[in-house]
């Protein structure tokens, strides 16, 4: 089973007459030669983004302890007797960095964890970046600042990987890539998955076997313990790609199934813009009932730790205090704070969200390594390196096919001939919906017939064409 080009080609003894089946059924036995074929030609174009995705992975699944071992002097400090209130943290890091505006506060989240001010628009970070200060909530002094991005909180090691892994540093064009990977990759493994299953038990052993047929059974075996997290990749992967990710969006919202957010926009329509200073700047944490107060009324509306406190984005707007917690059990609560009054505008429970909302934080939580912490990490790395093992045994299935001098020849064409009208249309018109909501499997498998057909007609004029045997 798998999702390589090399799985598909070394599936040579699939095509020998002993391994065909008898040629009056219908159903599998003529839809089988056309999985294999796609199987084969899937691995054999796809199977680089895919070692490259999950290499990329695999890097990313270890990037969370190697983010707190090299930022350790950032990130933790000794545990003091008291912690000072966040507003001077906040002035600390403001004296140490006036640069910028204010966008975000987390709170010290533990003993011996530092406050991150995170400032925005500071000159020499990413436009998409903040740069978070980082105090020592006992003392208010600043232990460092460090680049950082995304609603995780990844600083520059995490974030180099996290780049790297989504789009390669090539930005929105480089984000096809992985969208390519994932489109294609519950296909190849499913169809691996389909094919393993489909094979006599027999001839699934590994114990005595040799040569092609024990790196096939290896294989198969891996291949097969690893599907459901293929797939799970595969479908989480979807959910944030540019364009079947915007398909995702589109149908959760046709369907009333978009995750809430709480409102910042005050009810007065601004009637306190005389009392409130300037959101982000730090005005606003010198006006009003402050920053203090704020995490107090949060705290009486059951946020507790890790939150993140986001000031008002101008003289209308509320204080936004939201949890951050995205390992089991989520803590995604968050409130909206008048910053004149302290009294809480909106609120917005997780608890309350609709189960597609639900379903998709935790599938991407889940997929990013986060949702069960270190155990997720490891289950993603134990997965990723199954993919590079199976891509890697594909390969060299399809160099043993071809006897160990050049890699095996391709899956003859044609077997699409030998399925019945009554199963080929329908299957074709999922194929067809399918594609179109994710682009990046329907565009290339459109391109692949299209040119399997016109080589298929040019072999046939030249009087060379050729088939599948039984399939």
């Amino acid at each position: 089973m798998s999702v390589e080009p090399a799985v598909l080609a070394s599936h040579d003894d699939e095509q020998s007459p002993r391994a065909e089946p008898p040629a009056g059924r219908g159903g599998w036995a003529s839809l089988r030669p056309l999985v294999l074929r796609l199987h084969f030609y899937a691995g054999v174009l796809i199977a680089p983004f895919l070692l490259v995705a999950a290499a990329t992975g695999l890097l990313y699944a270890g990037s969370y302890q190697a983010e707190r071992i090299l930022y350790a002097d950032e990130l933790r400090v000794p545990v003091g007797s008291g912690e000072l209130p966040v507003s001077r943290q906040v002035a600390a890091a403001r004296e140490a960095h006036p640069e910028g505006t204010i966008s975000a506060v987390r709170p010290s989240p533990e003993d011996g964890a530092t406050t991150r001010v995170l400032l925005s628009g500071v000159p020499g970070v990413d436009p998409d970046h903040t740069l978070a200060v980082f105090v020592d909530p006992y003392t208010g002094e600043v232990a460092g600042a460090l680049e950082q991005y995304g609603s995780t909180g990844a600083l520059p090691l995490r974030t180099w990987i996290d780049e790297l892994h989504r789009d390669l540093h090539l930005g929105e064009t480089g984000r096809l890539y992985s969208e390519l990977a994932a489109s294609w990759l519950w296909v190849t493994a499913g169809g691996g998955l389909v094919l393993w299953f489909g094979r006599r038990r027999a001839r699934r052993k590994v114990r005595g076997a040799t040569g092609r047929r024990r790196t096939l059974s290896l294989h198969g075996t891996v291949g097969v313990w690893a599907a459901a997290g293929l797939f799970f990749l595969s479908a989480t992967g979807l959910t944030w790609s540019a364009y079947a990710g915007q398909s995702v969006s589109d149908l959760r919202e046709a369907v009333g199934q978009t995750t809430p957010s709480v409102s910042a926009g005050l009810a007065s329509g601004g009637e306190h813009a005389g009392h409130t200073g300037s959101g982000g700047s730090g005005a606003a944490q010198s006006a009003g009932v402050g920053l203090d107060a704020v995490l107090n009324e949060a705290r009486a509306q059951r946020l507790s730790d890790p939150v993140e406190i986001v000031p008002p984005a101008d003289a209308s707007s509320a204080y936004v205090v939201r949890q951050i917690q995205r390992s089991w059990p989520e803590k995604q609560d968050a409130v909206a704070i008048d910053p004149a009054t302290g009294e809480v505008t909106d609120v917005v429970r997780f608890a309350d969200h609709p189960p597609l909302a639900k379903l998709t934080r935790w599938g991407i939580d889940a997929h990013s390594g986060v949702l069960f912490g270190w155990a997720n990490q490891v289950v993603l790395a134990a997965l990723t390196g199954a993919l590079i093992v199976l891509i890697l045994l594909g390969y060299r299935m399809w160099w043993q096919r071809g006897r160990g001098s050049s890699f095996g020849r391709p899956m003859a064409r044609g077997s699409w001939q030998k399925v019945p009208p009554h199963v080929l249309v329908p299957s074709m018109a999922a194929v067809a919906v399918l594609g179109y909501f994710v682009p990046l499997l329907g565009i290339p498998l459109a391109a692949f017939l299209a040119v399997d057909v016109l080589l298929g007609e040019i072999a046939h004029r030249r009087g060379k064409r050729t088939y599948t045997r039984a399939g």
